[in-house]
């Protein structure tokens, strides 16, 4: 039997529209139903946006000593990037603008940009992320209208292969390193290839060894629980 008060590692498929905080919450709530102990630890490894969905790994107890080694293992995202435009988000958070033609776009120039996208960079956040400034969350100061001064930060890009081209839409595998992320690079596509590009789906399939092929839903984990 689990024992969640002294620790145990819940994989989570998390849905769209649901924040990472609202799945640990969630669970967290069912937890203490369930065990009668109003403190108990929960929490969990890596932000996924409200516009993602996929792996979502929560630890409780003292598994959440854990959490930053989790953290810092190898991630694998699939989704797709819509070229033709961009968004100030990154992804679609904000409308589309800037619509450029793509009919001149050909299969090999796509694939040969991902390739050279690969290595290590050092990546610009996107100004809508949790990222901190002077104390405050950067998404905060962009959408009260302000532009929030964005430092780079070096991440790897494992692997970036190109799955299917529907159009000028781009189905797409990136394996990388934490902290990097996947909005930044559907943007750093768009303008390597000349036409702008935005994150239009996003899905985490693994972090290190873990997969979302065995993790549970929502509310499959809080009837486990």
């Amino acid at each position: 039997m689990p024992n969640f008060i002294e620790g145990e590692v819940l994989l989570i498929d998390k849905p769209l529209t649901w924040t990472s905080f609202d799945a640990v919450n969630k669970l967290k709530y069912a937890l203490q139903r369930s065990t009668g102990v109003k403190k108990i630890k929960v929490g969990h490894a890596g932000t996924l946006d409200p516009l993602a969905s996929g792996l979502l790994i929560v630890c409780t107890g003292k598994k959440t000593k854990i959490i930053e080694s989790i953290q810092g293992l190898k991630k694998e995202y699939t989704g797709i990037i819509q070229l033709g435009a961009t968004t100030a988000s990154y992804d679609l958070e904000t409308e589309p603008e800037n619509f450029q033609d793509t009919s001149h776009l050909v299969e090999e120039q796509l694939r040969q940009a991902a390739k050279e996208m690969e290595g290590e960079v050092d990546q610009l956040p996107p100004i809508f992320s949790a990222k901190k400034i002077d104390g405050k969350r950067a998404y905060n100061l962009a959408r009260a209208g302000k532009t929030p001064e964005m430092k780079t930060k070096r991440i790897s890009i494992h692997s970036f292969e190109i799955e299917k081209i529907e159009g000028a839409e781009i189905h797409f595998r990136i394996a990388c390193s934490k902290g990097t992320y996947i909005r930044s690079i559907a943007h750093d596509f768009g303008k390597k290839i000349g036409v702008g590009g935005y994150l239009k789906a996003l899905r985490r399939t693994k972090i290190g060894e873990f997969n979302v092929a065995t993790a549970m839903t929502i509310d499959e984990a809080s009837s486990y629980i």
